[in-house]
């Protein structure tokens, strides 16, 4: 598993992440999301809803990762989408990711 899973996953399991697309949508909306990963096998729409509303509320967003591979470093099954509610957190994989591309 890489680095950015493996944050994700720590921040799982500090409680520091919401899954799904309306639980992800909500932690936009409401400020609470400090980054959101979109699977790159969500449907179009999907991606576009997530790359708007972030964009308008000024929210890192990356599309990474397979459905499975979000899922897994959350514990669940297959997700579309996943908010990161901590700062911290956040500012770790954002570097992470910036370094992988």
């Amino acid at each position: 598993m890489n680095k950015i899973f493996s944050m994700v996953g720590l921040a799982t399991r500090a409680g520091k992440t919401v899954a799904g697309e309306f639980s992800v949508e909500k932690a936009v909306r409401t400020g609470k999301a400090f980054l959101v990963l979109v699977s790159h096998e969500a449907s179009d729409n999907t991606k576009k809803l997530f790359l708007n509303k972030c964009k308008h509320y000024q929210i890192p967003v990356f599309v990474y990762g397979s459905k499975e591979e979000l899922g897994n470093s959350t514990g669940n099954g297959e997700r579309a989408s996943i908010a990161i509610v901590d700062e911290g957190f956040s500012r770790t994989i954002i570097n992470l990711l910036e370094d992988n591309h």
